[in-house]
């Protein structure tokens, strides 16, 4: 399976990110021919104030981000693993992924588990749990014959989850982000290579990157998406603008490395 990481730079304009998508997409098709993409997270809408995010935000299944998801992968009979969008729900809005097959049928949808509560080095508050609601359940889905496990940005640094997905049978990891520039410098790479190594799973990064109005500041991102094998090894990775990075996931690779050092079979703590 070839697997593409679609690079983002996406602001409070969901028009002109829409059409960034497309173009994103139609061009990784044209010349990498993937079997599966995966966009960043919020591609649709990013920043903002807080009532044009709710303007902003979709139902399910209704909505132009939703639509162009599931338009894309049955034009070109391919995944499309759709990154993360705003939900609007009953009481809250969700950080949500939809993810559709070659015949534009919906695989999953998975609501972002750990929410981003924090202020970074440079003293910038984020307060996700402020708008967004928590999930509550962990989501996988085969494609291609490969067990694909899902988790967006802040997740990343919760080691337990990705343990729950490959427990599950989760051969390749899903990382859509919007990780800050502060944070992502030191500790992006860091963590991707360590959730690959600790599962011994293919882990599929996309990011967004560059500059974004968020209310009355500009925030900015790290990017740098990326795909690391289960060793660890980068084997693709996006510079520092919108773009793609396209890599192939060999699962007797995958089986080696599980045979080679088996960790799971020596695990003695659970959770």
């Amino acid at each position: 399976m070839r697997i593409c990481v679609i690079q983002m730079s996406s602001v409070d304009d969901k028009a002109a990110n829409l059409a960034q998508a497309r173009g994103l997409i139609e061009q990784a098709v044209r010349e990498e021919r993937p079997h599966l993409i995966l966009l960043p997270e919020v591609w649709a809408f990013q920043g903002g104030s807080l009532d044009q995010r709710r303007e902003a935000a979709e139902t399910i299944p209704d909505g132009e981000a939703y639509a162009l998801l599931q338009e894309q992968a049955a034009k070109h009979g391919i995944v499309v693993h759709g990154g993360s969008f705003l939900e609007r729900g009953p009481e809250r809005l969700h950080n949500t992924t939809v993810v559709f097959g070659p015949d534009g049928r919906e695989l999953a949808r998975y609501r972002k588990l750990h929410l981003f509560d924090v202020v970074t080095p440079d003293g910038r508050e984020y307060r996700e749990s402020a708008v967004i609601g928590r999930g509550d359940q962990i989501v996988t889905y085969s494609a291609g014959g490969i067990r694909v496990g899902c988790s967006i940005c802040y997740d990343l640094r919760f080691g337990e989850l990705y343990r729950q997905l490959t427990a599950a049978g989760a051969q390749l990891l899903t990382v859509p982000a919007a990780f800050t520039l502060q944070t992502g410098k030191d500790h992006w790479e860091v963590l991707l290579r360590a959730r690959a190594i600790e599962t011994q799973c293919y882990v599929a990064a996309a990011a967004q990157v560059g500059p974004f109005p968020a209310a009355k500041e500009v925030r900015h991102n790290w990017g740098h998406s990326m795909i690391v094998d289960p060793w660890g090894s980068v084997l693709a990775q996006v510079s520092d603008r919108p773009g793609f990075a396209t890599a192939r996931l060999d699962l007797d690779y995958l089986a080696k490395v599980r045979e080679m050092l088996p960790v799971a079979q020596h695990r003695v703590l659970s959770g």
